[in-house]
């Protein structure tokens, strides 16, 4: 064999090797951004903003209704002609049959993640909680745990619950359009927030 040859089946070897293992590899990077932790018992649950299919605040009140914590905050941001997300988002709950005393809307001003953990400590400060449970989508755990984490008062204990969203399956992200959105969108933002941090 001539040497060329040699070097063609190795450069080959690695590309079979990789097309053989492709189960094993490929939901790693969305893999890496599903970092939950598992739901404790807390002064309150917030629901972060973000979510219009109700995913989140459902979530939010299923834990809530198994005792976890006494109240759920629906954050808001996004006013959506003239309407607050927050506001959508427990007259969604309410549909699905939680009752209405469970939620209190926390309206903001937020544009990010990290706007929005900043209006959500304020008002943990002024409740007077000691441990916040935030709910959120499953692929912005890990963002949001950074974030929340590198701006938390160092007394305010949290948990980030990931609640499963209806497009993103990380072990078969690639397998429709919106999960790979999702992808690709959420590892940008990782990626700001990194650099943001430093």
């Amino acid at each position: 064999m001539t040497r060329s040859g040699r070097w063609f089946i190795a450069a080959l070897f690695p590309l079979a090797l990789a097309a053989l293992s492709w189960q094993w590899w490929l939901p790693l990077p969305a893999e890496f951004l599903v970092r939950g932790d598992p739901p404790v018992k807390s002064d309150g649950i917030v629901v972060l903003a973000g979510d219009g299919y109700g995913n989140r605040i459902r979530a939010g009140a299923d834990l809530a209704q198994r005792g976890y914590a006494p109240i759920v905050l629906a954050s808001g941001a996004a006013w959506i002609y003239g309407v607050c997300e927050c506001d959508l988002a427990i007259d969604y709950a309410v549909r699905q049959g939680y009752p209405r005393a469970l939620f209190e809307p926390l309206r903001n001003d937020a544009t990010s993640t990290e706007a929005e953990a900043l209006a959500i400590f304020r008002e943990a400060k002024r409740r007077g909680w000691n441990s916040i449970l935030i709910v959120t989508s499953d692929y912005h755990t890990r963002r949001a745990r950074l974030i929340l984490n590198r701006l938390k008062p160092e007394d305010l204990r949290i948990a980030v619950y990931a609640a499963p969203d209806r497009f993103f399956r990380a072990d078969r992200w690639w397998s429709n359009r919106e999960s790979r959105k999702t992808l690709v969108l959420e590892w940008s933002k990782l990626g700001a927030a990194i650099v943001g941090g430093l």
